[in-house]
């Protein structure tokens, strides 16, 4: 059975090109980017050009960008860093939403434990948080806001330059998590008052274990990992050369061919919508707001069918989908950015993320929903 990956929200395929870019560091000589021999000048100057390659795709400087291990660390490492910075200053006050990833909601918990007071923002019924609201959370101890760009469950886009605006007129440093927008979106951080921005590799057809931190001039940030001098003393560690020019080729890439991948996501998209309301007769129901949104994300949820068992017919169909975050995928719980949403249980226990990159075509679309709406038929005989 030809399998089909619908789940490039989670991870996407590495591209050829990407691979091709790692593999040259792998083959070649030995080198850590610290040393100060000739191959490890060899290993800096490919970190230097990783970092001026990804830098250029958003419009910051390169030493503006400080490499992580991924999304994780740098939300983290926005979140506790900022806010350690300006501790003795009384800044002891974040703010963010509840329909943020985990990487953020639980780096508030943990910072609430350590004694920092934190404000949840409330999203509407399509997944959006209201700029009026974060004004009045503001306080004078407002040390940080972090509102995610695009939500990695429904692909919803948070009104961002608004968003940042609103902190921009309290003098509030702004974080935002565009793990899945970027690539995706045209960010210039020239344009948008936003203090820092995470970046994630494996997002845009990138290897894993590698991400960035953009962090604008200027932004108090103590580091979150110690040990080195690496990236300017703001984050200890030997460099994985490899991965960052992955990283960097698959950035190159997704800047370079946005609109068109876009609109082929769109498509695809829009395909899928109209297949699922076929063979569900109309029932499917889509999730998060209908216009603003990325496009290759779709949140559907099928009434009568629960989550669990949709997502094992999937599979058994060959086709990869999700029930949400793919750091929770494990878990049995409903999802707390469809509960922060206040959609009914009937709706969010059935709701699966389809989503679409590299590889995908309306062809191989055509075969997934002839599978889909056979195990439906299937199973709504044996009710």
């Amino acid at each position: 059975m030809e399998r089909i990956y619908y789940d490039h929200a989670a991870t996407t395929p590495l591209h050829p090109e990407a691979a091709r870019a790692m593999l040259e560091v792998l083959q070649g000589p030995p080198a850590n980017a610290s040393s100060l021999h000739s191959f490890g000048r060899d290993a800096r100057r490919r970190v230097s050009a990783a970092r001026d390659a990804i830098a250029a795709t958003i419009g910051c400087r390169p030493d503006e960008l400080v490499f992580t291990s991924g999304g994780t660390e740098a939300d983290n490492y926005a979140l506790r860093g900022v806010l350690e910075a300006q501790a003795a200053s009384g800044k002891r006050h974040l703010v963010t939403s509840a329909a943020e990833h985990h990487a953020v909601l639980k780096e508030c918990e943990r910072l609430q434990r350590g004694g920092w007071r934190v404000t949840v923002l409330p999203v509407d019924g399509d997944g959006l948080v209201s700029p009026d609201q974060l004004r009045d959370s503001l306080s004078d101890d407002t040390g940080l806001v972090s509102i995610m760009y695009a939500n990695n469950e429904t692909g919803v886009l948070q009104p961002i330059a608004e968003l940042a605006a609103a902190a921009q007129e309290r003098g509030v440093p702004f974080h935002t998590d565009a793990a899945q927008a970027y690539g995706k979106l045209p960010i210039d951080v020239a344009e948008l008052p936003i203090s820092l921005m995470t970046l994630s590799s494996h997002k845009i057809n990138g290897p894993q274990g590698v991400g960035a931190l953009f962090v604008r001039q200027g932004t108090p940030l103590a580091p979150l990992l110690v040990g080195g001098s690496q990236e300017r003393k703001r984050r200890g560690g030997t460099e994985n050369v490899a991965a960052l020019a992955g990283f960097a080729r698959a950035a190159e890439l997704a800047a370079r061919e946005r609109e068109r991948r876009a609109a082929a996501m769109e498509q695809l998209r829009e395909l899928w919508l109209r297949r699922m309301a076929e063979v569900t007769d109309g029932a499917a129901v889509l999730l998060g707001h209908p216009e603003r949104r990325l496009p290759g994300i779709v949140n559907l949820a099928i009434p009568g069918f629960d989550r669990e068992s949709l997502l094992m017919n999937l599979d058994l169909a060959g086709i990869a989908a999700s029930g949400g975050s793919a750091c929770t995928a494990g878990a049995l719980e409903p999802s707390h950015v469809l509960q922060a949403m206040g959609v009914p249980e009937e709706l969010s226990g059935s709701a699966v993320r389809f989503s679409f990159g590299l590889g995908n075509t309306t062809e191989e679309m055509e075969l997934a929903a002839e599978r889909v709406e056979t195990f439906l038929g299937r199973n709504r005989k044996s009710s």
